[in-house]
């Protein structure tokens, strides 16, 4: 059983994230009462159009994040997993940020998020594949 004091890092890098969803989720709302885009609606004006695109953009990318960022922390290093998380919160609030703004300017965003996860993704494998193949070898 892990200890408590072991997974606050990766812990309140997780709530982190959720919170910017919740976040990101707040903003379609506004943005539909804004453009007076009901559901089930999803088009209609562009600026409402990249709101949902955000929004949908990043539960894609929770999807591969938040397994990365456990794993890199049970098996790598749980202070450096919540780092390279974090990078990752601000990356998608950046893409978001830009987004909002024009689809020309997710791009920063979008690859300071993208590193993040492949790094996480990269390290867990790793970190998991070095404890295995010393049991085998």
């Amino acid at each position: 059983m892990l200890e408590t004091q072991a997974i606050l890092w990766p812990s309140l890098v997780t709530v982190a994230s959720l919170l910017m969803y919740f976040v990101i989720t707040i903003n379609v709302g506004r943005a539909r009462a804004k453009y007076k885009i009901m559901p089930p609606q999803m088009t209609g004006d562009k600026n409402f159009e990249r709101v949902v695109r955000v929004q949908q953009n990043t539960l894609e990318q929770l999807i591969v994040f938040l397994p990365s960022l456990w794993l890199f922390s049970l098996f790598v290093s749980r202070v450096w997993g919540a780092g390279i998380g974090s990078i990752w919160v601000l990356g998608r609030i950046l893409f978001a940020w830009g987004y909002y703004q024009a689809a020309e300017k997710r791009t920063l965003g979008f690859g300071i998020s993208s590193l993040s996860t492949i790094a996480l993704l990269i390290g867990a494998l790793v970190g998991i594949i070095l404890p295995l193949w010393k049991t085998i070898s």
